[in-house]
């Protein structure tokens, strides 16, 4: 019965391969080069997307009853997936959310650990404005052992300053201190600026967004580029959000004295993300470069002194005559003006006063 079950089994795959597989593969090609028609999508993936489930449902029962799953039956669950989620990401294009937030929660069912599924999601409920779904994804995906990303750590952060909104100020938290929720905000802002510096200033248009790149570098600024393009408008929503952003974003970097040796939250901030970036972002794009070597200016104006006083010491010991004549030229010219003031001034005051001040 097994045998006759198993090579019932193989004879529909063979027949799949030999008819879906090619149509489907060439469907998949053709939507890569139909550059965003959406409606057009929409119309070939809807039937592709119900042939993808019965496929994959009678790949999964082989699988089960043989224990094994063929290189055809690994395709046909990549093809399936990417079906999927393209008709998910068309129904969030045309505004239909409630489709796109039904199909990408059936993806994370057969695939829990893609991370951009729930980054999708996660997006597409923010639109909604179903925060509480939102909370709901966070509390299941922002778990230490799986890897964040921008979208997970800054929706964490915005959803704690939706809790304080435009209570926060910092007059007031001077006064009475500061609540446990406003520092539970705090801290989401920090944990988010720390995993991704970049993404404050695009959030607080203090640098221009430009469309992001195809392809992203986690915890550079291309990520910030892509998180901020399509989250901007959910932080204006939020009443107050970029208000406590704004106030409390930089004090981030006080607890980090050395991003590159060791984090707070995640690792080291690495050093090597600068030229990856460069590569994928264009040219006329100022790309932003964390943590920021900035010198205080007293120490560069101690270097120069140091410098000049370093020349001058120099110069002085290779030619004593014409330095010593330039200094002489130099103290004549600038005591002219001391010497105008004083002439102007005993022309204005009595001379009775002049004797009686240099007296004293």
């Amino acid at each position: 019965m097994i045998i006759e079950t198993e090579s019932r089994f193989r004879d529909a795959l063979r027949v799949m391969e030999n008819s879906l597989a090619r149509r489907r593969s060439g469907l998949v090609a053709y939507d890569e080069d139909s550059h965003g028609k959406h409606m057009h999508i929409l119309i070939i993936f809807k039937p592709l997307c119900h042939s993808s489930v019965t496929v994959i449902g009678i790949i999964r029962e082989f699988a089960l009853i043989t224990g094994t799953v063929s290189l055809f039956a690994a395709r046909e669950m990549e093809i399936s997936f990417y079906v999927r989620r393209r008709l998910a990401m068309c129904f969030r294009k045309l505004r239909k959310f409630k489709e796109a937030v039904k199909i990408m929660k059936d993806l994370l069912k057969e695939f829990p650990m893609i991370m951009d599924i729930q980054e999708n999601l996660i997006e597409c409920l923010l639109e909604m404005k179903a925060y509480a779904d939102v909370q709901a994804v966070m509390a299941k995906y922002d778990d230490v052992n799986i890897p964040k990303s921008a979208t997970i750590v800054y929706t964490a952060a915005l959803l704690k300053c939706r809790c304080v909104g435009e209570r926060f100020s910092p007059d007031v938290v001077s006064k009475r201190g500061i609540s446990a929720v406003e520092l539970s905000a705090i801290e989401a802002i920090h944990r988010a600026v720390e995993f991704n510096p970049h993404v404050p200033k695009y959030l607080l248009e203090e640098k221009s967004l430009i469309l992001p790149p195809e392809h992203i570098v986690r915890r550079g600024d291309s990520e910030a580029l892509a998180y901020s393009f399509f989250n901007l408008d959910h932080w204006k929503e939020i009443d107050g959000a970029l208000k406590i952003l704004h106030m409390t974003w930089e004090g981030t970097f006080r607890s980090l004295p050395y991003p590159l040796e060791k984090g707070h939250y995640f690792h080291p901030y690495s050093a090597g993300m600068e030229s990856a970036e460069r590569e994928l972002l264009p040219a006329f794009h100022e790309v932003s470069v964390y943590p920021q070597k900035e010198v205080p200016f007293f120490i560069t104006f101690t270097a120069a002194l140091c410098c000049v006083m370093a020349m001058l010491a120099v110069l002085t010991h290779a030619y004593p005559e014409f330095m010593t004549q330039l200094a002489r030229t130099f103290i004549v010219y600038v005591s002219l003006p001391v010497t105008f003031l004083v002439e102007k001034l005993e022309a204005v005051v009595p001379p009775t006063l002049m004797q009686n001040l240099a007296r004293i």
